[in-house]
């Protein structure tokens, strides 16, 4: 299946809101320290540990260690600075995407390292700043999901 990436989250409830939808659908979840919470922190484990035996999480202390653990994969990072719609895509099996921290999004020398059609966003109205970080997530894995016939479903 795919995977999930939080790069350096801050929020807990969102945190475990993605872990909630991971579970849900098969997608494997990456985080990126350092974390913005305790992996044990209350808020966090009622949104999303409920599922813990569903959820494929991973922590890896820098970027480095997760993509050598994800091994080679299209990475695809979600930022209001892309020109390219998320739908625009043809998710593979074992694609990366990538999203940044609540308060600042991914940094730009991050989004420099790879090609600029893989640098997404999600459309939005004129003048408003972003999305919340697990409605962004949901609606692209659901669509990259769709893409696969909702693979293991039922």
């Amino acid at each position: 299946m795919m995977h999930i990436v939080l790069y350096e989250p801050e929020i807990p409830p969102n945190t475990g809101n993605i872990m909630r939808l991971c579970a849900n659908t098969g997608f494997n979840l990456h985080l990126i320290k350092p974390l913005g919470f305790s992996m044990t922190e209350k808020k966090l484990r009622r949104a999303g540990l409920d599922y813990r035996d569903e959820l494929r999480v991973t922590v890896h202390d820098n970027w480095s260690d997760c993509v050598g653990q994800l091994g080679p994969s299209n990475v695809y990072a979600l930022s209001t600075k892309g020109r390219r719609n998320y739908t625009d895509v043809a998710y593979g099996v074992g694609d990366t995407l990538v999203f940044g921290p609540e308060t600042r999004g991914l940094p730009g020398e991050f989004l420099a390292e790879l090609p600029t059609d893989n640098v997404l966003r999600v459309p939005m109205l004129p003048n408003n700043r972003s999305l919340n970080l697990s409605n962004a997530v949901a609606i692209v894995a659901y669509e990259a999901w769709r893409q696969h016939a909702f693979a293991g479903s039922l």
